[in-house]
């Protein structure tokens, strides 16, 4: 397994080992002692999975406290360019996003600390699968606009498939 880490502190890709052979292909898509020994944490209570077309956005979602949430994401079929923007008052990224594409032809993750709002676009035909630390908890969920202006996100997509949902999000300002 490989463990990348990036310029806003928190989110970790996670790119597992991939044992392929004639009748297809192995990996370890979750070890509690592995992710220990890299200081993810490993303790979810809850696994989520979506199927989209290309070209749907969902997102950008979080929890509050006490029900804010950290999340382990991958696509188990097709693309999906994942972003993650940075709500930690305080934090010296506070604001900025991260973008990365989950594939599921090389089954790579995303660990995505508290204090994140989370989205993706399916860049294919896709199955978005994460698991929660926290259980889904209505009156803590809130989200941003997708297309908010001052978050700049360039998400790749002409002209995105948004449920009615996310298009009445606020803006992050």
């Amino acid at each position: 397994m490989e463990v990348r880490t990036f310029d806003i502190k928190g989110p970790v890709e996670i790119i597992p080992t991939l044992h392929k052979d004639s009748r297809g292909q192995f990996f370890e898509a979750f070890n509690a002692h592995t992710f220990w020994d890299y200081a993810i944490p490993a303790d979810y209570v809850q696994d989520n999975e979506s199927h989209s077309a290309s070209g749907v956005i969902r997102g950008l979602h979080y929890q509050i406290a006490p029900y804010a949430q950290y999340k382990l994401a991958r696509v188990v079929r097709g693309r999906a360019l994942d972003v993650v923007v940075d709500l930690r008052k305080g934090s010296p990224t506070y604001g900025q996003h991260l973008k990365l594409v989950l594939d599921s032809a090389i089954s790579n993750m995303l660990f995505i600390p508290k204090g994140f709002a989370h989205g993706f676009a399916a860049l294919t035909e896709c199955i978005f699968a994460y698991k929660c630390s926290e259980y889904f908890h209505k009156e803590s969920e809130r989200g941003i606009r997708w297309n908010d202006p001052s978050l700049g996100i360039d998400w790749g997509l002409d002209d995105p498939i948004i449920s009615d949902k996310d298009a009445q999000l606020p803006f992050f300002k």
